[in-house]
């Protein structure tokens, strides 16, 4: 088991389509996407190991991706229910979002 004073380490792993969070080096969570026809990032799934629960490591991990979306001026669907409630409390300074259905508070 890794120790919980380890800091994680995201990382985009472009073959996989998602975002990876690694804890030294155990892949302890991901945050998926599938890029759709008009070449947006549809954010389909997060992730967490069970073993690495209750660390708030979903939400540094679902931050730190939409932070990397944002600096490469990428536009993200939010669909995963995490992340859509992750954005519906957080700002992320220049990301484009495209909600599914309109803006959530439609």
């Amino acid at each position: 088991m890794t120790d919980s004073s380890t800091t994680p380490r995201i990382t985009r792993n472009d073959t996989e389509s998602r975002y990876e969070l690694h804890l030294d080096e155990v892949l302890a969570g991901f945050a998926r996407w599938e890029t759709d026809d008009r070449g947006r990032l549809q954010m389909v799934h997060t992730e967490i190991d069970p073993a690495f629960t209750g660390r708030g490591l979903a939400s540094i991990l679902v931050a730190e991706a939409l932070s990397d979306i944002a600096a490469h001026a990428e536009t993200v669907v939010p669909r995963c229910p995490f992340v859509a409630k992750y954005l519906t409390g957080n700002t992320v300074p220049g990301l484009s979002v495209d909600w599914p259905q309109g803006t959530p508070t439609d």
